[in-house]
Order: C-alpha cells, then sequence, then structure tokens
C-alpha cells in the first residue's frame, strides 16, 4: 500500500468523516419527542468513541460505536470508524466485515476502500487485495504499483509485466519497479525476456552508463562472457572516463590473459573517487592474488597499496598480509595484519597472525598485551595461553608464563604437536624459574609425545 497516500487519507478522513455523519443527523435539533433523545445519545456515543480512539482505548471507542449502530445502523461513516477500530485491535475478521458494511452502504468512497485494502494486505489475503486495489486504482494511478505487486503475489506475471511497462513508459524506469520486475523474471526463469527488456532499454537510451552495466551484469550471469566483454567494450568506447566500466573489464583482460590492460582497469578502479570501498576490497583482493600467480607485477601491486582507500572490512588488508607472509616479509606482514585487525577487531584467524608475527619479530611486550586482552574475549583458546607463555617466556616472566601454560594446556583436544610446544614452554619456564626437576620432566613430556606420533 502506498503508505503517504494511506496517512494522507486517514488525516482527511478524521476531519472529514465527521462532517459526513452531521450531515445526516441533525444534532442542533431542539428535541420535541423520543426521536431528539436518541440523537442525543447517538451523538454522545460519537464522540466518545472519537476521544478513545484519539487516547487509543480502541476497545472502549468500539463499545461506543456499537452502541451507535444499535441506535440507528444507517450510516457508513460508523461502520468505517468501526473497522478501524479493529484494525487497531487486530480483529481483522470485524475489521473486515465492518468495513464492508460501510463499503455496501457507500460504493465509491475511497478512503473506505483504503481501509479494506488494508486489512487485506496485513492478512496477506492477495486475492481479496487485488480486487479491491482494481477499484482503487480509478482514483488514484498511484495504486497502479501496489497492483502491479498483487499481481506478481498472485502468479498473474504477464499483467504485472504489462504494467509495469506502462509505468515506465509514463514515470521512467525505477529501482523498486525493477525490483519487482527481476522478481517476476526469476520466477518465471525469463532471462532471455529480462534481457531483451534491457537490450530494449538500451537502444531507446544509449546515453544511459547504468543501460551498459545492467547487461553487461546479466550477459555475464547468464554465462555469456562474450557478450559482456563486447558491452563493456562499448561503453568504454561511448563513455571513455567511466570508471564504472572498469569493475567489469579487468575481470574480462585477466581471463585473456591480456594482464597489463587488467592492471590498467584495477588502477582505474582502485583510485576511483566514486566507486565504493567494497568494490575496491574486492578488486584489491583479486590484485593481490593475480601478483601471487605473477610476481613480476608485485611493483604494480606495492605503487597501487600506497594510494588505495582501503576497504573498511579490513579483509584487502589480510590478503596483503598473506602475500607478504607468504614472502617471507614479516614486517609488511605484521602491518597489514595490524590494519586488518584493527578494522575486524573480532577475527580470530587475523588475531592469531598478528600474535604469532609479534613473536617472529620479538615484540614480547606487545604480544603480551594483546594475548591478554584476547584472552577476555576467547578464554579457551590455547594458541593464546601459548603465545602469551612465549612471550613471558622471552621477557624472563617465568612465573606468569606457567600460569598462562598450565591454564591454557587444559584446553588443547586433539593437538599433539600443540601440546608438545606448551611442554617446551613449561621445560623452559621451569629452567628459567630455577626448578631444574620440573624442566627436564616437561622436556621429557614433550619428546615422549612426538615420539609416540612420528
Amino acid at each position: 500500500m502506498n503508505i503517504k497516500k494511506y496517512i494522507r487519507l486517514v488525516l482527511l478522513g478524521i476531519f472529514l468523516f465527521p462532517v459526513t455523519l452531521f450531515s445526516q443527523v441533525d444534532f442542533n435539533r431542539t428535541p420535541d419527542d423520543d426521536l431528539g433523545d436518541l440523537e442525543d445519545k447517538y451523538q454522545e456515543y460519537f464522540f466518545e468513541a472519537l476521544k478513545q480512539k484519539g487516547i487509543e482505548n480502541y476497545d472502549r471507542a468500539v463499545k461506543a460505536l456499537l452502541k451507535c449502530v444499535s441506535l440507528d445502523d444507517s450510516h457508513s461513516v460508523v461502520h468505517f470508524e468501526l473497522g478501524k477500530n479493529y484494525v487497531q485491535l487486530q480483529d481483522y475478521s470485524m475489521a473486515e466485515q465492518s468495513l464492508k458494511k460501510a463499503i455496501a452502504m457507500d460504493p465509491d468512497n475511497e478512503w473506505y476502500l483504503d481501509e479494506l485494502y488494508g486489512v487485506y494486505a496485513e492478512l496477506n489475503d492477495y486475492d481479496n487485495a487485488l480486487k479491491t486495489v482494481k477499484q482503487l486504482v480509478s482514483y488514484h494511478p498511484d495504486y497502479k504499483e501496489d497492483l502491479a505487486n498483487l499481481y506478481f503475489r498472485n502468479q498473474k506475471y504477464n499483467e504485472a509485466l504489462k504494467l509495469l511497462d506502462e509505468l515506465d513508459g509514463k514515470l521512467g524506469v525505477s529501482e523498486a519497479r525493477d525490483q519487482l520486475r527481476n522478481e517476476i523474471y526469476n520466477a518465471t526463469g525469463a532471462d532471455d525476456s529480462r534481457i531483451e527488456n534491457l537490450e530494449q532499454r538500451l537502444a531507446n537510451n544509449p546515453g544511459n552508463e547504468s543501460n551498459y552495466l545492467n547487461l553487461i551484469y546479466r550477459y555475464s550471469e547468464k554465462g555469456d562472457s562474450q557478450k559482456a566483454f563486447e558491452m563493456a567494450k562499448s561503453l568504454l568506447a561511448k563513455m571513455p572516463k567511466s570508471q564504472l566500466v572498469h569493475l567489469a573489464l579487468y575481470k574480462f583482460y585477466l581471463e585473456n590473459n591480456e594482464a597489463d590492460k587488467a592492471i590498467t582497469s584495477m588502477k582505474v578502479v582502485l583510485n576511483s573517487g566514486t566507486i565504493d570501498n567494497k568494490a575496491k576490497g574486492k578488486v584489491l583482493n583479486d590484485f593481490v592474488n593475480f601478483v601471487k600467480a605473477n610476481p613480476q607485477y608485485e611493483n604494480e601491486l606495492l605503487e597501487i597499496t600506497t594510494d588505495v582507500v582501503d576497504d573498511t572490512s579490513g579483509k584487502s588488508d589480510a590478503e596483503l598480509g598473506d602475500y607478504y607472509l607468504m614472502n617471507n616479509d614479516k614486517v609488511k606482514a605484521h602491518e597489514y595484519f595490524s590494519k586488518a585487525l584493527y578494522k575486524d577487531a573480532n577475527n580470530f584467524d587475523i588475531l592469531k597472525n598478528v600474535l604469532l608475527l609479534k613473536l617472529d619479530l620479538k615484540q614480547y611486550s606487545e604480544a603480551v598485551a594483546l594475548s591478554n586482552d584476547a584472552l577476555n574475549n576467547y578464554p579457551s583458546q590455547p594458541i593464546l595461553y601459548l603465545v602469551n607463555g612465549v612471550a613471558n617466556n622471552n621477557l624472563n616472566q617465568p612465573k606468569k608464563a606457567i600460569s598462562s601454560l598450565e591454564i591454557g594446556i587444559d584446553y588443547i583436544i586433539d593437538d599433539v604437536s600443540m601440546e608438545a610446544d606448551f611442554y617446551k614452554q613449561l621445560s623452559v619456564a621451569y629452567k628459567l624459574n630455577n626448578n631444574i626437576t620440573k624442566s627436564e620432566a616437561f622436556s621429557k613430556k614433550a619428546r615422549n609425545l612426538i615420539d609416540q606420533n612420528d
């Protein structure tokens, strides 16, 4: 339902319906018999109903309106007000019944029909909603979008598409109607019809960049990479300054082993001021993976990463961290994993990489501080206790190392290698603490464990 329109109609109704009622009942007439008393009571009950509705006492409003009906049930507005109050009480069966009575008395009343349409929408009764909104269309064309949606809900796909075509022709393309159109194509599997529609749009408006981009996407989705590539090249020829087209072009260039063109397109995307960071992050990830397989292009990667606005998810930084770790550049790997952790503080895999690199880089104080913080969030992760123990051993803090290691070892499950590492570090810690007996005992445990699993 058109919400803005619904609100407008309801507000109009508040002011207009009492006028309608008063025009039918003369509340100012001097009573000269029992009829006058009835009209006074009718007026009293009706205004009581409006008051109770205004303070959201809908059940009391209903009771007052039912008293009106018991005195005189010939006024459509009373049944309409009853319907609205029943809606507020979520008694949709009674709401429908009351609103139908109001419409039977005043069949051409748009407000009555709109309220009934709202009831059917709440009940997901698409069949009756469709019948009602067809009547409303004659009052306001805005209801045509509602009608198209209801055709879709009732699986009347051709009628829905026909109406969408009509609306697009009169009002231009809209995102909401395109979403509905695509839902219809998805439901019917009519990919050819979808593409025909987009091709016609392009023919009608060849200067619209989105028409090209939509076709590129749909051709690719259908598996017709060649057509998608040709469309991307057509867009670039038509609009050489387009940046969005390079989101598609770099992929096609990579597939065709045109590395230099692919890198050029990736650089356009990554330096763009209009393409969002999420899309840039995906391209940067692809760029990193490309350089892993083609290390001769590493300089281009390093050049672009110094200027690119990073994605906020940290995924691109983590990819770069992996790349530098693979190339044994632990300083750079630590730098990018640390950036990634700042952006995605709850990513345990990134946290683990940062901690292990801190040990490799002999940043023991930082490793202790970070592992202590991490244990507040991950108290059952043995790797955190191990890192903490290693770092404290290297800081000559054996008692702290022993405390951490003895707690953490209880959390190890089926990981012989890690268990052996715990024993080795306990051996180191007890040796630093001048307890040679225990140090040798743990050293022996580590050797036996490794020997048993060789």
